[in-house]
Order: structure tokens, then sequence, then C-alpha cells
């Protein structure tokens, strides 16, 4: 019998040992426009040559979409598999992630593996089902950022929190505790979350560079819902002086909005103070010289805003690049690249700049859409691109049956593992749409909506005013004509009405 048993133990060993381990790098807020792998008008001014090596090496999902655009709930989506009114984060304002309930890393867990997550958490409650973790509270801070310990303590850490993310996640696989046991490792970085306060080492990054403006830059809503008109998220009158655009002081100028200063530069220390204004002093005292000799009309202030914005955007990127870089140069180092799963993802994408707006929450494909690029030796071969429609709420599935568990029946998302063996190519039942929910919270003061998304058409439903949006992606893929109550499509809408109903059905939607 002790002989059997240890055959046993030595046969679950060599199990665990062979089963993949998954390093999962989540950013936050990354636009697909702003990844060069995805293409679009940075590829060649703002190139991202690290997470390009998981497309070269592996597989771009080219319509990958959130279940919720915003930080908290797609989260506890990529945790879960389940949409947010099953797993109970609605939204960043009143929602506190149930950690009781299961997740991916706690079945992992059971299962042999070591689990870690670090970085930007942003569920309120503390994480569950984790072996090690170390966490920013709330959304965290780029200089000198605290971190949240296993014991309840913080620990404030001097310099770059993209830097020290990975630095931390670098140790962590160095000195996990059992080499033997196959690991997952959450990543997940602060970048390039508002307010785009970038490092040190980039912040003459592209100066001298004008930057590509969206052709829906000056977007004025028309032909489509007067809800958007509300929303508080556009360059042009949301933007505050100091904590969007790192100015310092106050606004004279009533087309700057002033009253919240830059939290970063008061964390700064000395040195940190003096590069920074170093770096970014003369150009900001040029636009006060401007501005105080009429010399920029509001077309002009817009576009100011715009390279501000987008230059300290993709400056922060640069880092987050970097970052993978040195995991992925780690992995190749250390012989873990050939047994290691590699996801690269964000949270949800951006607007930057289309529509005039910044931010996400809108069903619009800026904000719907989230990069996914996937490394998986051996099982995804090299330069895959597809075309099938995933969503976070899949993550969770393709994590449990790669590593070998069973998926429970409540997980709402389905495995990728179908796809990603058959070079991305769909099988025949795979989804021909997915689900989108927006609450409606009073940030940003976007108004609560939820639809569907198929391969050509997306829909999406206003409750507030009883209103129907419907666009053509195919000939409108900018989104600037709903074509809601035009006769052509009127049996396309009777459609997607169909399917809008069935996916909540079929989700349990209330």
């Amino acid at each position: 019998m002790r002989a059997l048993s240890f055959l046993f133990l030595t046969l679950l060993a060599s199990s665990a040992a062979e089963r993949p381990n998954i390093l999962f790098i989540f950013s936050d807020d990354h636009a697909l426009q702003a990844i060069s792998a995805y293409g679009d008008r940075f590829k060649d001014i703002a190139p991202t040559p690290n997470i390009d090596r998981l497309a070269k090496q592996g597989a771009v999902f080219d319509r990958s979409y959130c279940a919720n655009s915003i930080c908290g709930p797609s989260r506890a989506c990529v945790l879960t598999g389940k949409h947010s009114h099953i797993n109970g984060f609605i939204d960043n304002n009143n929602s506190r992630f149930n950690g009781a309930q299961p997740t991916f890393p706690k079945y992992l867990g059971k299962a042999g593996y070591q689990t870690a997550i670090i970085g930007k958490w942003h569920l309120v409650s503390q994480p569950t089902g984790f072996d090690y973790w170390e966490i920013l509270p709330g959304q965290g801070n780029y200089y000198n950022p605290d971190f949240i310990q296993m014991d309840g303590s913080t620990k404030r850490i001097e310099g770059y929190v993209s830097d020290i993310i990975t630095d931390k996640s670098l140790e962590w696989l160095k000195n996990r505790k059992d080499k033997n046991k196959p690991f997952v490792l959450m990543a997940q970085h602060k970048a390039p979350h508002r307010n785009w306060s970038p490092a040190e080492r980039h912040y003459k990054l592209f100066d001298g560079v004008t930057m590509p403006e969206p052709e829906t830059l000056f977007d004025d809503y028309a032909n489509r819902s007067v809800a958007l008109k509300k929303q508080k998220m556009s360059l042009e009158k949301d933007f505050w002086w100091g904590h969007d655009l790192l100015l310092h002081g106050e606004p004279t100028d009533p087309r700057f909005r002033k009253g919240m200063p830059n939290g970063e530069y008061t964390r700064m220390n000395t040195a940190q103070k003096a590069a920074f204004d170093q770096a970014y002093g003369a150009e900001n005292q040029k636009l006060i010289d401007d501005l105080a000799a009429g010399k920029l009309n509001d077309e002009d202030v817009t576009r100011w805003k715009y390279q501000r914005y987008i230059k300290n955007y993709l400056r922060t990127i640069r880092a987050v690049d970097e970052s993978v870089g040195r995991l992925l140069d780690y992995l190749d180092e250390s012989g873990l690249a050939k047994n290691t799963i590699v996801i690269y993802s964000a949270d949800q994408g951006f607007y930057l700049g289309e529509h005039g707006w910044y931010d996400k929450r809108w069903m619009f494909e800026e904000s719907l859409a989230m990069p996914f690029l996937i490394r998986w030796p051996g099982v995804v071969e090299p330069g895959v691109r597809s075309k099938a429609l995933i969503q976070n709420i899949d993550y969770a599935p393709t994590f449990l049956e790669a590593a070998g568990v069973e998926i429970p029946e409540d997980i709402q998302g389905r495995s990728l593992l179908p796809l990603l063996k058959n070079k991305g190519v769909a099988p025949a039942d795979w989804r021909k749409a997915l689900y989108y929910f927006y609450s409606g919270e009073a940030t940003h003061h976007v108004a609560a909506h939820d639809g569907v998304r198929s391969d050509r058409y997306k829909l999406f439903y206003l409750p507030k005013t009883d209103e129907w949006q419907l666009f053509d992606l195919d000939k409108d893929p900018q989104e600037m004509k709903s074509l809601h109550d035009a006769p052509a499509y009127a049996s396309v809408l009777a459609d997607m009405k169909k399917t809008y109903q069935e996916l909540r059905a079929q989700y349990k939607v209330k």
C-alpha cells in the first residue's frame, strides 16, 4: 500500500510539473490603438516591440471585448468567468468584491498551482485564493507607490510603479517556494490609467513629434442619442489643468478646468520634482504665455490638450512594454518559457481622442475592445490572428482547461482552447454575438446601457431615454450614425433585438 501511495504521489507530482505555468500580464485602460501589433495611427511613432513579441510568437485576437468597460467590474469578470450582475461587482462606486465566491485562482490552487497577484487589484476587498499577494490601494500611484501587504500593513516603495511591479513579479518568480509546482502569476499594472504620469526616463519621449489626431476628435454627436452630448469625459471641457495636463497652479483661462492638482507631483521627492520641472517647464510656460497673448483659439486649445494627453499616455505605455520585455527575457533565460502560457491584456480599451473623448464606458469600439495576445509554445502557432468573438469572461475557463481542471457549470464564459489549438478558427458552435452591460455611474455622466455586438452589427439600449442605437460596423466603423430608425435596416434591427433578448436570457439578466 505504501508503495502504491508513493507511486500515486509521484505520478501526481509529475503531472503537475507538466501542466503549463500561466503568466497573466494585465494593464489598465490600454487601448488597442496604442499597441503596434494591432496597428492604427501610432504603429510607427510609438511601437510596442515587447508586446509585439507575443504577437509574433503566438496569437493576436482582433475581436476581444470586455463585458463591462470599467476597471473593477472587468477584473471581477476575469477572476470569476461571470458577468457583473452574477459576480456582484457592478461598478466602481458602490461595489465590493465578494472574496468568498469561486475564482479561477482558487480552483487552480486546489489543483496544485502556486498563485500570486502583484500590482493593481481595485476590487475594494482584499484578495482571496492567492498564496501570495501585494497590491496597490485603490487606483494606486505612479510615483513612490504604496503596496498593501498580506498582513494588512502598507509599505511605500520609492520609484516608478511599472518598474516596481515588474521587480516584485520577477522576485516572486525567482523565489517561489516550490519550483516543482506549476504557477499562475497575475502581474497587473496601474499604467496607462489616468493621470498618465510617465517615468522620468520617458519625459522627453516624443518631444518634437506631432501626434496624428483621430478623425473624430471634433465629433458633434449628431445622428445618435442626445445622451452622447451629456457625458463629461471630453478633452475640450473636462480635462483638469493640474491632474490631467500636469500643469502647476491654477488656470486663468476658462477653457481649462481648475480645482484638481497633479497629485503625483506632490508624492515626488526633491530630485524627482526637479526632473519633472526641467522636462515640462518650458512647454508649460509657452502654453501660459500663448494663452495670455490670445494666440490660441478653441480648436487650438483642444489640440494642445490632445497632444499633451496622448504623449503622456503613450509614455506610460513605454514603461509597460519594457516591463513585458523584462518578464519575457526572464522566462527565456530561466528555461520556463517553453512551458509557460503568457497573456497580455487590459481591463478594457480607452478613447484616445476618438469622439473627442478620453476614458471608456460607452459601448463604442475603442472602449469595448480590449487587447488579448497569447503565447503558448507547442499549442498556439506563431503569427496567428483570430477574428473570433471573445470576451474577458472567457479567461477563467481557458485557464482552468489549460491546467486540466474541470470547468464549473456556472461559469458563463467559454474556454478558448478550441480556438488556440485551431489557429484561431472558431468551432461551428462558437458564439455569434456577445453581451455588454454598463450600469451608468455618476462618474463622467455616461448613460446606463447594455447591448450586443455581432461580427458586423452593434445594438445597444439606453433605458433612461428608451432608445436603441444600431451601427453597421462594416460601413461605419467609427460609429457616427445610428441606423435604428433606417427602413433599410429594419430586419437587422429585429434580428439584433432578438439576439439581445436571447443573450440576456442566457446570462440570466433580470
